[in-house]
């Protein structure tokens, strides 16, 4: 394990105002995206709008620092023939690969899942690396509800997630771990605060007992929100006041960064909520975004699989990285949204 190396790729994915691209949608959930513009989810459709993503080159090299990848994009290449992993790296962007294969229900835990995808992972992560990847996602899912999550849900999802990262560094691949508490159902701040605080105290616990090097990694956690179906919403300035406060009680100064999830929230939301969190300050790590939706859905809804929505899809696109750039630097505000929209 080269460890300098480790951290200085983690390192570069939290650069100051640049984030992660995440572009790792399983099939289907790409169909489900596609579904909702009318686009047919086939392997030339899929390949040609990452590739426009991909290509919008000025909000690539100034704003996305990584690209996570799904197994089928890491392999395919251009209309022109370019990998499109080297399209990435041509940008100055780091690319990466989702690596975990997906949830699935955790025995005797109803409403409950386990992300599976360990066997094997070493032989993978190997060729992932010769394909070009320079860092993994591996997801866990932990859902709120009456009598969940349970112990068992935390801790098997805490320890596939330090078996996956240690394995990860052991091939010189940064892990980014994520954690994500869903933000569905009805439940208040307080209690996705205490169950975003469980489970991150339980997987920095188990990441020790693995030996994974924290200088190595980046974590990917939700933010503390109330659930989408709760009564009571919450300011921006309380999502940010008491997700920081979790993490200064939970997560170690020697993680690089933290790059927040977007879950549900809409573009604009997951947009002001990273740049409260970032106007706070007084932290010891980077704060920036991994997002999916919120940096896809308006390019997805412009680009609706026509030729001739190819540069107002990249448009879109660029408009939402340039503003999560500045949230990751703390300079968002909506007048700028408004402005520059």
């Amino acid at each position: 394990m080269n460890l300098a190396e480790l951290n200085r790729v983690a390192t570069a994915m939290v650069a100051p105002g640049k984030g992660l691209l995440a572009a790792d949608e399983s099939g289907g959930t790409i169909k489900k995206r596609f579904d909702a513009i009318g686009v047919e989810s086939t392997e030339e459709n899929r390949r040609d709008y990452r590739e426009l993503l991909f290509r919008t080159t000025k909000a690539m090299h100034d704003h996305i620092s990584g690209v996570i990848l799904f197994d089928e994009t890491i392999r395919q290449k251009a209309a022109d023939g370019t990998p499109l992993v080297k399209v990435i790296e041509q940008t100055g962007a780091i690319p990466g690969i989702k690596v975990d294969k997906g949830a699935k229900p955790l025995p005797f835990c109803p409403g409950e899942t386990i992300t599976e995808g360990l066997d094997g992972l070493r032989e993978r992560l190997i060729e992932y690396r010769e394909l070009g990847a320079r860092f993994c996602k591996w997801r866990a899912v932990i859902d709120i509800g009456a009598g969940i999550p349970s112990h068992d849900a935390i801790n098997s999802n805490a320890h596939a997630l330090a078996r996956y990262a240690a394995l990860c560094q052991e091939q010189d691949l940064v892990p980014i771990v994520e954690p994500e508490v869903l933000m569905d159902g009805d439940h208040t701040i307080d209690r996705c605060e205490a169950v975003t605080m469980w489970a991150l105290k339980t997987v920095f616990q188990e990441l020790y007992y693995a030996k994974v090097n924290l200088e190595g990694m980046v974590l990917k956690p939700n933010m503390v929100l109330p659930g989408a179906k709760c009564a009571t919403q919450v300011p921006d300035e309380e999502i940010a006041e008491k997700t920081i406060r979790v993490l200064k009680d939970c997560v170690p100064s020697a993680v690089p960064g933290i790059a927040f999830l977007s879950g549900g929230q809409s573009d604009v939301e997951a947009t002001a909520r990273l740049d409260a969190m970032n106007k706070l300050g007084g932290v010891p790590w980077h704060l920036t975004f991994s997002y999916g939706r919120a940096l896809q859905h308006a390019p997805q809804v412009a680009w609706s699989g026509k030729t001739d929505n190819v540069t107002a899809a990249q448009s879109a696109f660029s408009h939402r990285a340039e503003m999560n750039g500045l949230a990751a630097l703390g300079k968002w505000t909506a007048d700028i949204e408004k402005q520059a929209a």
